[in-house]
Order: C-alpha cells, then sequence, then structure tokens
C-alpha cells in the first residue's frame, strides 16, 4: 500500500450519558442518551475531526454512540453514518446495570481479572457476558473490513471504552479507562497498523 492509500482512523469514544455519572455498568441492556456534558462532548468531537477529511462515521448500534456521531457530523462536510454492530459495546452479563462497588464485591475475583490489563486475563467474562478477546476479535473485524474492503482514507468510528481499551492493548498499551470524548488515531498501511495517539 502506498503512502497515499494509508487508511487513516479516528476512534472515539461515545459521550457521557446517565450511568456514567452514577457509576453503574451500562454494558448493551442500558442504552441512555447523552447528558448535557456528554452533548459537550460530542461537539468537541466534531471540532477535532473538523480538518482531518473524514468521508464517514461507523458507529456502533448503542443511541449514545449513534447520538456522538450525528452530533459530531454537525462539524463535517456531509458524510454518511453506517451503524455497525461489531462496534458494540461489551456484554457484561450479570452485572449489567449494577453498581461498579457492588460488581465489585459480588463478583470480587471476575472483576479483579477483567480490570487487570493482563493479556493472560483477556478470557475473563462475567456469566451470560463476553471476555475482551470477544470484543477485540470483532472490533478488528470491522476495522479490518473498513480498511481494506472501503474506497475511505479517512474513517472515524464511533464507540465504547471497552473497544478502545482493547485497541490500544493491541498495541502493547495498558489503559483501562478510557475518557468520555477521547479520540483514538491509528493507521492501518497493508497489513500493519500503526498507533497515532490521542488526537486533543
Amino acid at each position: 500500500m502506498k503512502a497515499d492509500e494509508i487508511k487513516h482512523f479516528y476512534i472515539f469514544r461515545h459521550g457521557e450519558c446517565p450511568l456514567n455519572q452514577t457509576g453503574h455498568i451500562q454494558g448493551q441492556k442500558f442504552n441512555g442518551q447523552l447528558t448535557e456534558l456528554g452533548c459537550k462532548q460530542a461537539e468537541h468531537i466534531g471540532i477535532i475531526l473538523k480538518d482531518k477529511e473524514i468521508e464517514i462515521i461507523v458507529t456502533s448500534p448503542m443511541k449514545r454512540a449513534i447520538q456522538t456521531a450525528l452530533i459530531a457530523k454537525k462539524h463535517l462536510e456531509p458524510i454518511p453514518i453506517l451503524v455497525d454492530h461489531r462496534l458494540i459495546e461489551v456484554n457484561m452479563g450479570v452485572v449489567e446495570g449494577m453498581h461498579i462497588s457492588l460488581a465489585e464485591k459480588k463478583y470480587a475475583e471476575t472483576y479483579k481479572h477483567w480490570r487487570s490489563g493482563r493479556l493472560n486475563d483477556l478470557l475473563t467474562h462475567f456469566e451470560q457476558g463476553e471476555s475482551k478477546a470477544q470484543v477485540r476479535k470483532r472490533v478488528f473485524a470491522a476495522l479490518e473490513y473498513y480498511a481494506q474492503n472501503t474506497k475511505y482514507k479517512n474513517i472515524a468510528i464511533s464507540t465504547h471504552g471497552i473497544a478502545i481499551a482493547q485497541i490500544l492493548q493491541y498495541f502493547g498499551i495498558k489503559k483501562t479507562n478510557i475518557p468520555n470524548g477521547a479520540v483514538l488515531f491509528i493507521n492501518y498501511n497493508k497489513p500493519i497498523w500503526s498507533y497515532e495517539g490521542f488526537v486533543e
């Protein structure tokens, strides 16, 4: 792939929503809208991306991700928004909707391994939920599809903290807490992915 064929990906976490404020675990069951702060964070994402020549936004099907994409899009040229289920929030199983402090007590061992960020804990999951390894597999399946099978060179992705954390771990970077509104920049130069950092 020539230099002018490198694909640029701007991958952002959705803006804040109510359960982010209260410390509850959202997962896939809790499909809320953005808070006032979350909307401002989405606006800031649009400003960050304004000069990046974004050609498409691909989003998780969760309302919080779609709303973030729609708000950010207002700052960009007219471009399509595509929903891709592979970018959905992690399925947290039995702890969805539970306060973090309760999950830490009730599922102490699982929670400890889930939060560790160690490679040997990638298969850890809560009952009825999915592992980080499963999240990484589906997220990279989506990224590689848009890198290899579309014409777009500058692609924005609206997704969730766990997805971004797993992308970072692919590069050997351990960062478990991704702020709402954070924008990760990575490149694809077939067959190599490269980490370029966060854009502010």
